[in-house]
């Protein structure tokens, strides 16, 4: 069984001259903690993926630290992770271009 917090996204017609990947993409249901002492996935909390950040929640900043936490973790490009759902919420939603879900899981099982 799939875990709830990670979705593929339906793939998008593929643009002239693009690469499989780009059109592959998921989304991660995520709890952000802004402020903690260090950055990092701190493992599940319920069915959301607990990400801490140094950063204050304040002009995005946190925001900003929480894709650059995913994308570090994930191993993708930085640009790749974007905030889609709750920018100004503790429950965001993620969004990772360049992996499914599947792939998702395997990097993070690594991780937790």
């Amino acid at each position: 069984m799939q875990p709830p917090f990670i979705q593929d996204e339906p793939a998008d017609p593929p643009r002239k001259g693009a690469k499989a990947s780009d059109t592959r993409a998921a989304r991660i249901a995520l709890k952000v903690v802004p402020g903690a002492k260090k950055d990092g996935i701190a493992g599940m909390l319920g069915e959301r993926l607990k990400v801490r950040v140094s950063a204050a929640p304040e002009d995005g900043k946190a925001n900003r630290a929480v894709c650059r936490v995913l994308a570090e973790a994930l191993g993708v490009d930085e640009r790749a992770v974007s905030i889609v759902v709750g920018p100004t919420n503790p429950e965001k939603v993620a969004r990772v271009e360049g992996l499914l879900g599947a792939d998702i899981r395997a990097r993070l099982a690594e991780l937790l």
